[in-house]
């Protein structure tokens, strides 16, 4: 349908709508609800029991949140009745529906990695031109006036928002833009943008100052200082809260964290002179969007409530200081090598809960980003999805559309309760670099990475195309590459916060597959011996192909066989290493025993797998010669593990 025909169907429908509500003609708005009685919470909580039949109702549908608070299954009006700030509008103190109230245009960034002005400059132009109205730029191997001059070529300051992130000096870097800003004859006020000047960030990345906190107070101060009067709107200092995600940590670490660190600079700064009006407003934070959709709308919603009540603390005379600048970035934690385009379908629902969150900026990162450089293709589908969801979803539209649900509301309130908790508890530590000192963020976070990870191995966390459905077509080898990582090797003073994706140690099972194969061995088979129970075999063939998919095994399913003696002739015909029995757990004890026996004496060396865990019988079965179990309790990645050595796959 092109876009006259929509107008006119839109128009029509419009129409359509206000003839038949006319027709209605109702005269009292509440007269449909005059014919329902109100059904108390009591009621609803006493039909739920019944439906339940005795079932623990706390355990069944209360769900606890890997952030420390639980979930229930439905909310209602009374579990708002104590948030006081629900009648405010967006733009009024304390800002937790955002500043825009005519819409919620973000604004669509992307960040170039490339270290080459002339690169960086094609880049730049052509994502303005199709629709990117902030650019980030390295700034690493930026240190001229020409280059500056070169960079910036084309682009009109006035418009697009212009950023720098690793530059080896930011006051230098600072005094070329400003040279450029001059050059080209730009309103200095109508510049925005940042720099990402992150001391704490560098200390948790590096495990010790670049010289010490002191020097970077003093760089901030001068930095500050500088830019007050030449480019009032541009941020100096960037709190990178995503660190925290993208090294492991829950979202409500992530935010207490980001806090905390944006305060230790407010009191930094402020007790050398600063006046907190001016500094506030030169403090940006960006976060990181994961999966949790709802929760991560909640979070940035709790963020500007945290910090607005922190600003204010400082008693600025402006109340518009305790505005929180919020740019926020798909994760790269929970990214895959494996079915990648799967990543696509990540980030839109990351983009999403940014924008429904009112972040100012979003940057989506390239599906591809995992394992290679992206190129314009992934470049275009990332600012695409942002144009789609602002353009042809809508959410552009929309100031808060958020605000008032009762379930997002309660998450904000529940978000920034935990988040603040934690957040005092750093404060207790001395502050936010005497906490890193500690070690007391780093052993938090690495406590939260490690339940990741085992989550993810026992398939309580769900990453599709990497453990669980795996495409077994796939060919992960050939783009696979040696990840970069902002960690240096060499000794530290305190401990570092290291980034990580969750699917690495699945990937390198499928990866040491692949090699494997490649060096000239056949590939690892799995044989689905189906027996029985025709529901049942196909439900655990289903599972265990899942099971040794994500390996990269080889899998050979069957529709299953009438007889033993039919399956062993086969599974010995087909040479593969694992025979899987696939049956009910009720069958297991006649067949299962017979099945191993009858393969062992063949091929003594075949591992015999049964997919289910008959507890009654496990000594009797494992005495007949079966070797292991898959079944939903399984940590899959530690039993994959120990098939690959025990097929010499390493």
């Amino acid at each position: 349908m092109d876009s006259i025909d929509n107008d006119y169907f839109c128009s029509s429908f419009r129409n359509l709508l206000c003839l038949t509500w006319k027709r209605m003609e109702f005269t009292d708005s509440d007269i449909l609800f005059n014919e329902f009685l109100p059904v108390t919470t009591a009621e609803w909580e006493e039909k739920i029991r019944q439906d339940l039949k005795g079932v623990d109702y706390t355990r069944k549908l209360i769900w606890n949140t890997p952030e420390g608070f639980p979930v229930k299954p439905y909310y209602r009006e009374e579990d708002l009745k104590d948030l006081g700030y629900l009648k405010t509008l967006p733009g009024e103190f304390p800002f937790i529906r955002g500043f825009r109230n005519g819409g919620n245009d973000w604004i669509i960034r992307q960040d170039i990695p490339s270290p080459s002005v002339e690169e960086a400059h094609d880049i730049a132009l052509d994502a303005i031109s199709r629709g990117a109205r902030a650019i980030g730029f390295n700034a690493r191997e930026l240190t001229t006036h020409q280059q500056m001059q070169r960079l910036l070529d084309g682009v009109d300051l006035s418009k697009t928002a212009i950023h720098f992130f690793r530059s080896r000096s930011y006051p230098l870097t600072t005094e070329i833009l400003l040279y450029e800003i001059s050059r080209q004859g730009t309103d200095p006020a109508c510049v925005t943008g940042s720099i990402n000047f992150d001391p704490i960030s560098y200390l948790l990345m590096h495990g010790d100052f670049y010289i010490s906190f002191a020097n970077d107070l003093e760089e901030a101060d001068y930095l500050i200082a500088r830019l007050q009067k030449k480019l009032p709107h541009y941020k100096v200092i960037t709190v990178n809260g995503y660190r925290f995600q993208d090294a492991g940590s829950t979202l409500v670490q992530e935010l207490a964290f980001a806090l905390a660190a944006g305060n230790e600079y407010l009191s930094g700064l402020t007790e050398k002179g600063f006046p907190v009006d001016a500094l506030a407003s030169r403090i940006s934070f960006t976060f990181a969007l994961g999966p949790s959709y709802f929760l991560e709308i909640a979070k940035l919603r709790a963020a500007r409530l945290l910090w607005s009540t922190i600003v204010d603390q400082y008693r600025p005379e402006n109340r518009e200081s305790c505005r929180m600048q919020i740019h926020c970035m798909t994760a790269r934690w929970n990214k895959t090598l494996s079915d990648p385009y799967v990543n696509l379908l990540r980030t839109t629902t990351e983009g999403m809960s940014g924008a429904l969150g009112n972040t100012n900026s979003l940057s989506m990162l390239p599906f591809d980003i995992p394992f290679e450089t992206p190129g314009p293709f992934a470049e275009r589908i990332a600012r695409n999805q942002q144009l789609i969801l602002k353009e042809e979803s809508y959410i552009g539209n929309v100031a808060d559309p958020a605000a008032g649900s009762y379930f997002i509301e309660t998450l904000t309130d529940s978000m920034a309760a935990h988040a603040w908790d934690l957040f005092l508890q750093v404060e207790e530590c001395g502050g936010m670099v005497e906490a890193v000192k500690q070690g007391f963020v780093q052993d938090i976070v690495t406590e939260s990475r490690r339940q990741k990870e085992t989550d993810l191995a026992q398939r309580k966390l769900l990453l599709l195309g990497t453990n669980q459905y795996p495409n077994q077509l796939e060919k992960m080898l050939d783009k696979s590459r040696e990840e970069g990582t902002d960690q240096d090797e060499k000794p530290s003073l305190y401990k570092k916060m290291p980034a990580f994706r969750v699917a690495g140690p699945f990937e390198k099972l499928r990866l040491a597959t692949e090699r494997y194969a490649a060096s000239g061995h056949p590939k690892p088979a799995v044989f689905l011996f189906t027996i029985g129970d025709p529901v049942m075999l196909r439900a655990r063939a289903g599972f265990a192909t899942n099971f040794f998919g994500c390996a990269g095994y080889r899998i050979i399913d069957n529709p299953g066989f009438e007889t033993i003696d039919q399956g062993v002739k086969k599974a010995l015909v087909s040479k593969a290493e694992i025979v899987v029995i696939c049956s009910s757990d009720n069958e297991y004890k006649q067949i299962a025993p017979e099945i191993a026996r009858k393969l062992k004496v063949q091929r003594p060396s075949l591992l015999v797998v049964v997919a289910g865990y008959p507890e009654a019988i496990l000594e009797e079965l494992q005495q007949a010669g079966v070797d292991g179990f898959i079944h939903l309790k399984s940590n899959v990645l530690e039993e994959l593990i120990t098939y690959q050595h025990r097929l010499g796959v390493q």
